[in-house]
């Protein structure tokens, strides 16, 4: 059973998480059009977490989900949603804990880690370093999804995207303004990033790039791979247990 609660953000947006479990802090961002429901609830990897002894809290990233969905583009700074999860993290007071994302989760863990947050370790899940050090061509391949929902041949990957969109109930026009805060991290600032970091991805998901080379550019990176491709990944039990193992180590 989730606890859910909420709390202004930095500049007064009301966001929104969930927590399950007592014990060491774990903060897991979701992916684009998801959830923390979602992205790690549904499928186990909470409950894998707290049954392990872990506080897992799970924020509903801003645009997605029960958090705040402004309109007005003022409300998507560069760099939004890691400013959001250093103002959770404040907010909570916490000081030792470890940090996790999964796609966009993972991307804005790796703006966490450039801006100075200092977990004891992160995860980056579903996430290459294309991903991470170029990110026009995957924003506006999502933009161009959000603005021509109707347009995709059923079966390809824009129409599975927009499936996923319309069944979280994303409203297109904040998450929209979400893509446009994204910033490039470049590779100096990656190779700078101190933290110990697991680059989990699945075999077949190559839609952000390497993850091989994303871990090889961390000083501290540590590849796994699991079963699936970008969407199927997370349903498996692979990716909650080679979170676990990681974080308990």
């Amino acid at each position: 059973m989730t606890d859910r609660f909420t709390f202004p953000s930095f500049d007064g947006v009301e966001l929104s998480w969930q927590e399950v479990g007592a014990g060491r802090p774990v903060v897991l961002l979701h992916g684009l059009f998801s959830t923390g429901d979602t992205n790690w609830t549904k499928f186990g990897q909470a409950k894998q977490l707290a049954d392990a002894g872990f506080r897992v809290i799970l924020p509903d990233l801003r645009g997605h989900g029960q958090s705040g969905a402004p309109h007005d583009a003022a409300a998507y700074p560069p760099d939004v949603l890691a400013m959001d999860a250093a103002a959770l993290v404040a907010h909570l007071g916490l000081t030792d804990y470890d940090l996790g994302g999964y796609s966009l989760g993972g991307r804005t863990t790796m703006r966490c880690l450039v801006r100075g947050m200092t977990p004891r370790r992160a995860v980056v899940a579903g996430m290459g370093l294309t991903g991470i050090i170029e990110i026009g061509k995957r924003t506006d391949w999502f933009l161009n999804v959000i603005a021509n929902a109707d347009s995709f041949e059923r079966g390809s990957n824009g129409w599975t995207a927009v499936q996923f969109m319309r069944t979280n109930k994303v409203d297109g026009e904040a998450v929209a303004h979400v893509l446009r805060s994204q910033i490039v991290t470049t590779a100096a600032e990656v190779a700078a990033v101190q933290t110990p970091v697991l680059v989990l991805c699945g075999a077949e998901d190559q839609d952000n790039g390497s993850a091989p080379d994303l871990a090889d550019a961390l000083p501290h990176g540590t590849y796994v791979e699991m079963p699936g491709t970008h969407m199927s990944a997370v349903v498996g039990p692979a990716m909650g247990a080679a979170i676990l193992e990681y974080l308990s180590a």
